[in-house]
């Protein structure tokens, strides 16, 4: 035993580690539950949003201006890729490549950065505004929920590297905050699919 270690702390310790053996490890199930939560959100956000689409006369209302799909459909393509670059972040710590992780998240969030900036040039450039009618009204809702939880995603991951900084703080044993990150992030990626379709496509 570390002669520094006082007997206190060699019993709280023993407490901890049986403690974790009497209740098993469900974070991943408190993650999982809630994005469960927030998909619902969106899924009655997306429900609404069909429904006056189905009961409006034209959709878009008249009067609105066409949609760009150039940059949006970049955005898209970013934020598809950004997935696969967190995947290997994930690989990465798994491996017990604490650098190759780290990298990998950094690209990832630029790419989530770059994502956000080019929503933020979009809304600059739009012909209509929050109030013009209900479509522009959905889409400045939809698309600016959408963004937060982009926006979040990117501080988790900030947040993962700041941690990593301490040495062995991830390994390919003890690697729970990454795993829920990409969980989070492949989450948001498939909800801007979603509304990528409807807002610009459909």
């Amino acid at each position: 035993m570390d002669p520094e270690k006082t007997a206190l702390n060699y019993h709280h310790s023993a407490e901890i580690e049986a403690h974790g053996e009497e209740h098993p490890d469900h974070r991943m199930l408190g993650v999982l539950v809630f994005l469960g939560s927030e998909g619902m959100i969106f899924m009655g956000m997306f429900a609404a949003y069909l429904i006056y689409r189905a009961m409006a006369p034209m959709w878009p209302p008249e009067g609105t201006p066409d949609r760009e799909l150039l940059l949006p459909g970049i955005n898209t393509v970013i934020l598809i890729a950004s997935s696969f670059v967190i995947h290997n972040a994930d690989a990465a710590i798994k491996k017990n490549d604490a650098t190759g992780m780290r990298n990998w998240l950094l690209v990832t969030i630029a790419m989530g950065v770059v994502f956000l900036c080019g929503q933020v040039y979009e809304y600059t450039h739009l012909e209509f505004g929050l109030t013009t009618n209900l479509y522009a009204s959905c889409f400045y809702v939809l698309t600016a929920f959408h963004g937060l939880h982009v926006t979040f995603g990117v501080v988790l991951m900030a947040g993962v590297v700041w941690r990593s900084r301490v040495q062995d703080h991830y390994s390919s044993e003890h690697h729970f905050g990454i795993e829920a990150t990409e969980i989070y992030w492949h989450f948001v990626d498939v909800i801007w699919i979603v509304l990528f379709v409807l807002l610009y496509i459909i």
